[in-house]
């Protein structure tokens, strides 16, 4: 069977009953719009695409792999900007020929990246198209905080992250490679390159540290979506600052890789400091504010000298290597 054969109806009739209602729904999927719950008025909206070919491949991930995807990367920049999230809304562009499974696949893979979040998926649309594309729009609950932004950070402040660094990059290379079938009789065994590799399919990014950052105090904020060079350059340019990374604070991450690294013939470096999807999250806090839990320093900030632009430094020097992931280049 195919949606050539089921309709459009038919596979509505299949996925909304798989779909998670979350905790702030007051209207769900059946309606021209959804109705969701905001406690102070104000909604974070963010939105996010993923195309087959460009941001994920059907012969490495399964359709529950990619809904998992897509919703952690939408899910992770609500929390980065300080907020709860509330909903998801999904866009599907499928060709004819897909089999209704995957779309039922997708659904299964929406609800177990929102377990946990409160988010539910409350609608989308379905549309006709020749690249497979999924599309998520997620809102969130800033609760009565201030939102977290990215110019926000001064000099003087230390700089943390939340999550694992360089995992989803180090998956991505194992497959590349040939590591990690998804065939159950598979004989490859090691446990540490098979988590990384699910964590390239399904990356979890640490919600709740969002929320938990703005409350300590934190200045600036944002997902590490794209790589942690390129993603504290952006923090560094709309706060118009220096950031400086520590690498004796990087190393444990470096190490952590070190296997999967030799086992492809790669720099585990490389995969920290350039490697993206990981969905952590970077934060800068003043000094003396205590770091809440979940959150580690692994740098400071400084002024712009004369002359000078934002940027960062990796132990105060200049990083040459790849920055990070950039669609159009």
């Amino acid at each position: 069977m195919t949606l050539r054969d089921l309709g459009e109806s038919g596979l509505l009739g299949r996925i909304l009953p798989l779909l998670p209602a979350g905790g702030h729904t007051l209207l769900g999927p059946g309606d021209d719009a959804a109705v969701v719950a905001a406690s102070d008025g104000r909604v974070v909206v963010t939105t996010d695409v993923m195309v087959e070919g460009r941001d994920f491949r059907r012969d490495w991930s399964t359709p529950q792999d990619v809904g998992a995807k897509a919703a952690a990367q939408n899910l992770a920049d609500i929390a980065a900007m300080g907020a709860v999230p509330t909903a998801l809304v999904v866009a599907l562009v499928a060709p004819l020929d897909l089999d209704p499974d995957w779309a039922t696949g997708l659904a299964e893979g929406l609800a177990e990246g929102c377990a946990g979040s409160g988010a539910g998926v409350v609608g989308g649309d379905l549309s006709r198209g020749a690249e497979l594309t999924v599309a998520v729009t997620a809102l969130g609950d800033l609760q009565g905080r201030q939102p977290v932004t990215r110019d926000g950070a001064g000099p003087e402040q230390v700089i943390a992250v939340a999550g694992v660094l360089g995992h989803s990059a180090a998956g991505l290379a194992l497959l590349e490679a040939g590591y990690g079938s998804r065939d159950p009789d598979d004989a490859q065994t090691n446990a540490t390159l098979t988590a990384l590799v699910a964590a390239h399919r399904r990356p979890r990014p640490p919600l709740t540290a969002g929320p938990a950052a703005a409350d300590a105090g934190a200045t600036a904020m944002l997902d590490v979506s794209d790589g942690l060079v390129l993603d504290a350059g952006r923090l560094a340019e709309a706060s118009g600052i220096v950031v400086d990374l520590d690498p004796t604070a990087l190393a444990p991450d470096i190490e952590e890789l070190s296997d999967a690294a030799t086992h492809v013939g790669a720099e585990p470096t490389a995969w920290v400091l350039g490697g993206g999807e990981d969905h952590g999250l970077l934060a800068t806090f003043p000094v003396g504010v205590p770091v809440p839990e979940g959150f580690r320093p692994i740098g400071r900030t400084s002024s712009v000298p004369d002359g000078e632009v934002p940027r960062v430094l990796v132990g105060g020097r200049s990083w040459r290597g790849r920055a990070g992931w950039d669609h159009f280049r």
